[in-house]
């Protein structure tokens, strides 16, 4: 198990939370979201198999931009 801590500085209410949560929930291998708003980023326990790259997808797909995302996205 890993948790991996990713910067959104958009997220500001609790509909960015839900947003968030609905859209990394259902990935494969993610066990547990933090969407931390008072900070701005959002910590995400995941096996070590998973793809980040899916996670920061998510993320951006529902109109938030996740800064250094190829730090975190693997080319395949």
């Amino acid at each position: 198990m890993a948790t991996t801590t990713l910067s959104v500085p958009e997220i500001h209410c609790d509909h960015c939370r839900t947003a968030i949560e609905g859209a990394l929930s259902p990935i494969d291998g993610v066990e547990g979201i933090d969407v931390d708003l008072e900070n701005r980023v959002v910590r995400v326990e995941h096996d070590d198999e998973l793809q980040l790259g899916s996670v920061v997808e998510a993320i951006e797909d529902q109109g938030y931009d996740v800064p250094n995302r190829d730090a975190y996205v693997r080319a395949s």
